[in-house]
């Protein structure tokens, strides 16, 4: 039959195994610590986040929807290092300071502001075509009234 095996030299106390057969996977004491982080669900975050914030970044852009008259010219370019504060009015007849909607009384108020500064800035009026003209007439004589002189018309080109 078999020859015996020759007798097995005693295993160390720290390869002996634990009744019911698990595993301990390197921790020498029970209660120790884990040392390492797992980092791949952090950078599986980061990257859901660079790509959640891609995605909503030009959509967070607000812009207000304006209808500009047609221009046949070319545009006269601004100066690179003009400031240009935009008062806009939409279709419905909202005021707009910047991108922010305002009264008449607010943006009037808003334009007193501006030209009480020692270099006012310049200021672009864009208007919806199809709204009435007068209230763009109403913007451009406040803004001729408090002595601001750098307006500018906004349009599109054909």
């Amino acid at each position: 039959m078999d020859a015996p095996h020759p007798p097995q030299p005693p295993m160390p106390a720290s390869r002996k195994r634990r009744k019911g057969g698990g595993r301990r996977f390197g921790r020498t004491k029970a209660q120790e610590r884990i040392s390492e982080i797992n980092m791949t669900p952090l950078i599986d975050l980061a990257f859901a986040l660079l790509i959640i914030f891609m995605i909503a970044a030009p959509m967070m852009e607000q812009s207000i929807r304006i209808d500009l008259p047609e221009q046949s010219s070319d545009p006269t370019p601004a100066p690179q290092d003009l400031e240009i504060r935009t008062i806009s009015i939409d279709k419905e007849g909202t005021y707009y300071w910047d991108k922010q909607p305002v009264d008449l009384t607010t943006l009037k108020t808003h334009i007193q502001g501006v030209a009480g500064q020692p270099d006012p800035p310049a200021l672009s009026i864009r208007a919806d075509a199809n709204i009435k003209y007068q209230k763009v007439i109403d913007v451009i004589d406040y803004v001729k009234d408090q002595k601001l002189t750098k307006i500018s018309l906004g349009t599109r080109q054909d």
